[in-house]
């Protein structure tokens, strides 16, 4: 059985935030802007509240069955929830979309690298 690789982004919108909240997340958002986003393990988060209130997880998880994807999107909405109920930030509109790397098409430079065009 081969490993497969998961990404899973969870995306959503800051709802009723305080103006210490804004404050806060504004005076992290170098951490956090999209120029950075990376698909990690722990997940990585990005926003820019000066455009909108919406922010985006991005998490990488793997599993060796094709079933495993169910389990990799719930670990990324428990972690991003975590995420935002540990800072205390309202949030709402949370959804999920998972790509299964293995079953991805090869884009033109990898289908060049196989062989295959």
């Amino acid at each position: 059985m081969s490993t497969r690789t998961f990404r899973v982004t969870v995306r959503g919108v800051f709802d009723g935030l305080t103006p210490e909240q804004r404050a806060q997340l504004l005076a992290e958002a170098a951490e956090h802007d999209v120029l950075h986003a990376a698909f990690t393990a722990e997940g990585h988060m990005s926003y820019d509240l000066a455009a909108r209130a919406a922010f985006t997880f991005r998490f990488q998880d793997v599993g060796e069955d094709e079933e495993d994807i169910l389990i990799a999107t719930e670990r990324a909405e428990d972690a991003a929830r975590a995420w935002l109920g540990e800072g205390g930030y309202g949030y709402k509109n949370l959804r999920s979309q998972a790509e299964d790397l293995s079953l991805a098409p090869l884009g033109k430079r990898q289908r060049r690298a196989a062989g295959k065009g």
